[in-house]
């Protein structure tokens, strides 16, 4: 399983740092689901974030433009439309089996945590290109595919040519 750590030497050191639950606790029992612990950590080290120029990450504490409770409500809502709907290899949501989305890139994918089918299997990361559209299953954590990603292999997103230089980050004000 991907580390904090590993991440944070490709893409440098966190300057978020949240310590406070309250507002994941508020976003957990409005889906009734608890979200990946690998997840909520590296938000909670890097907060709303782009990375790469390409991959947007929000946190529950995020203001109002990049509040990740805020994009996941519009998020499922506009995923639930009978047209996008079509596009997913399951219904969206936070009951057993669907997807939940959790980050886009300005490249036109959408990231998904499929819930786990019974609480003590994994998550897995569910990748949309909207212009395909095709969908990409990765049998991994949030954190190993976050990592893949960083280290430039192909995840449906790649960032190899958007960060030639090596990862980056930068805050969403």
């Amino acid at each position: 399983m991907a580390t904090l750590s590993e991440i944070e030497a490709l893409l440098g050191e966190p300057r978020f740092n949240w310590s406070d639950p309250a507002p994941w606790i508020a976003l957990e029992q409005e889906f009734g689901i608890e979200f990946p612990a690998d997840f909520r950590e590296i938000l909670d080290a890097y907060g709303s974030v782009q990375i790469n120029g390409q991959l947007y990450l929000e946190h529950p504490a995020g203001h109002l433009l990049h509040n990740l409770g805020e994009t996941i409500r519009g998020d499922l809502e506009m995923w639930r439309e009978e047209d996008m709907a079509e596009r997913l290899p399951g219904p969206v949501g936070s009951g057993p089996g669907e997807l939940m989305p959790v980050a886009s890139a300005t490249t036109g994918e959408w990231v998904f945590l499929r819930v786990p089918d019974d609480p003590s299997s994994p998550w897995r990361v569910v990748v949309l290109e909207l212009d395909s559209p095709a969908w990409t299953l990765y049998e991994m954590t949030f954190g190993a595919w976050l990592l893949a990603y960083l280290r430039g292999r192909d995840v449906t997103l790649c960032s190899r040519n958007l960060a030639p230089e090596g990862p980056f980050f930068e805050p969403l004000s």
